[in-house]
């Protein structure tokens, strides 16, 4: 008994970001932030956290700007997302790529719209996800 939870222990320690990374496709129905949108998924709205960024919150400078730029360049469209597990609100976490393979996280930073946030960016999600 003792070595089945010892396994049992051991196998759950190992999971890592990639264990629980995956992909999905489905139409973008809402932009909730500049960092959060809601991508359909199994006919319903699935709330997606862009891994990576983060953004001026809204009453901030260029708060609504940042939600207006993530709005203008996703809203509508159908996007593939790489999953990276959930973030402590329940929200997906994810790479969100558009069918021309424009990468929304990564165009919002470089259009200076949101900045790079290396503790949620892939390869820290493991860790914040702890935190």
């Amino acid at each position: 008994m003792k070595a089945v939870a010892l396994g049992l222990a051991f196998f759950i320690g190992s999971l890592n970001e990639s264990s629980l990374a995956g992909t999905f496709s489905g139409g973008v129905v809402s932009v909730l932030y500049g960092d959060t949108i809601e991508v359909l998924h199994h006919n319903r709205p699935e709330r997606i956290c862009l891994s990576g960024i983060d953004y001026p919150e809204k009453g901030k400078t260029y708060g609504k700007r940042a939600k207006q730029a993530a709005y203008d360049l996703a809203i509508g469209k159908e996007v593939t997302l790489q999953t990276y597990g959930h973030d402590k609100y329940k929200r997906t976490i994810a790479e969100v790529i558009l069918a021309d393979s424009t990468n929304v996280n990564h165009t919002l930073v470089k259009d200076g719209w949101c900045w790079w946030y290396r503790k949620y960016a892939p390869g820290n999600h493991a860790r914040a996800l702890r935190n």
